[in-house]
């Protein structure tokens, strides 16, 4: 009888180890403070961004139609002026590793997190409502980071697990 309740309470710590991992993956937090944050449930606004949202790992990465048109959003929204034309640093850092500046860029949870809320090296946040508040249409929405991201990835080393 004594292993019933013991193995009970293995399942059940498991299932709760298990849903903090879970919640954790779906939450993000800004590079300037450490603060959540504040994304928009309708800025996840395809089933790739609500796969992300749930486990921290982007589905773009190798898809090359993904990388075309991150290459495409990483032009349009002037990441070239800093990074370079091949995200391999200009006037800011190369973002392609292994070596970050920031840390957080060593994977796809927390590139995207420096690219939706920007950093204090002095990158404006990008993602919608951040980018320009007082048009909150403006910006990229979550599923666009994540292409921006699969094509940085790549560019080089240090692609995230």
């Amino acid at each position: 009888m004594q292993a019933y309740p013991t193995g009970m309470a293995l399942l059940v710590s498991s299932l709760l180890a298990l849903s903090s991992l879970t919640a954790t993956a779906a939450e993000s937090f800004s590079a300037h403070d450490g603060q959540p944050l504040k994304i928009k449930p309708e800025h996840f606004d395809t089933e790739q961004a609500k796969k992300f949202q749930s486990t921290g790992q982007n589905p773009y990465l190798g898809d090359k139609s993904a990388i075309e048109q991150g290459k495409k959003l990483y032009q349009l929204y002037s990441c070239t002026q800093c990074h370079g034309s091949q995200a391999q640093g200009q006037t800011a850092v190369g973002l392609t590793g292994p070596k970050y500046n920031n840390a957080k860029s060593a994977t796809d949870k927390g590139m995207f997190e420096v690219i939706w809320g920007g950093t204090n090296a002095g990158m404006g946040p990008k993602g919608k409502g951040l980018m320009d508040p007082t048009n909150a249409n403006n910006g990229m929405s979550a599923d666009e980071v994540l292409k921006v991201i699969a094509w940085i990835r790549s560019q080089g080393e240090g692609a995230a697990k």
